[in-house]
């Protein structure tokens, strides 16, 4: 039986609205910017109302100012981070800021797949960063079709619809985002930065069982329930191909989509 063989590449991006052509393309969905209060006494307001932030404790002052600059200070401060019920949240700590935001960052370089074999499979890393400050939260889906040849012989790759495992010489093309043992000893579950107590994204169902693959465009790959300081994932992928898997060279644009949620 006459063995075909493929040539992958992947191109992966450098930033969030992410574009994985694998590419990767990171997009970030920001959160809403309020526009700075004509009250300067107020560290937040509308048309009918004010807040000013106050603080309990000794030391710390919110506005402390020369007639060329000012700082914040720290020093007394009692309690830091978020609180959060059903219905409202706060942030305490005297540095806090009163501007929502989500930053989302790719990490990568580009990787060469090389010649793919029937009878083992072939494996990569990527790597992104997500925090968001006062939201709800968010959600990272992923929006882009599967790996394809284009051309005469012109094949997009076999997605796993479901969490499976890798079996080489069957069609297949899957990603999770935790540390794994097969095909190989390869990928990282998600790191929270600086530790768990600050931040608390994680994957999605789905994508957060070792050793098993999948891929659905549209899918969360990854959220978090709260404001929530820096997250590491790792993205891990496999493809595998079959003995009727047209040969060609085959390329994956991975589009990465961060949002705010309320």
């Amino acid at each position: 039986m006459r063995e075909n063989r493929h040539i992958m590449k992947r191109f992966l991006p450098l930033r969030a609205l992410v574009v994985l052509a694998i590419s990767l393309v990171a997009l970030a969905v920001p959160s809403i910017v309020r526009a700075a209060c004509s009250n300067p006494d107020a560290q937040s307001c509308s048309t009918s109302y004010q807040v000013n932030e106050t603080f309990f404790g000794s030391g710390g002052d919110l506005q402390n100012c020369s007639f060329a600059y000012c700082a914040k200070t720290s020093v007394g401060d009692l309690g830091v981070g978020n609180s959060k019920g059903t219905l409202y949240q706060a942030q305490a700590g005297f540095n806090t800021d009163r501007t929502p935001y989500l930053e989302f960052n790719v990490t990568g370089s580009s990787a060469d797949l090389g010649v793919l074999s029937v009878g083992s499979t072939a494996t990569a890393n990527t790597s992104f960063s997500v925090k968001t400050y006062l939201a709800g939260g968010y959600v990272l889906t992923t929006e882009s079709d599967p790996p394809a040849s284009t051309g005469v012989n012109a094949h997009t790759f076999n997605n796993l619809a479901s969490p499976t495992a890798s079996s080489p010489g069957t069609e297949q093309f899957g990603i999770n985002l935790v540390a794994n043992t097969s095909p190989t000893t390869f990928g990282a579950s998600p790191v929270q930065v600086p530790d768990s107590s600050f931040s608390f994204g994680t994957f999605a169902s789905g994508y957060g069982t070792a050793n098993q693959y999948k891929y659905n465009k549209g899918d969360t790959i990854a959220q978090s329930t709260k404001s929530t300081g820096q997250t590491n994932f790792t993205v891990s992928y496999i493809f595998n191909i079959s003995n009727v898997t047209p040969s060609g060279q085959y390329t994956f644009h991975q589009t990465l989509v961060a949002t705010s949620t309320y």
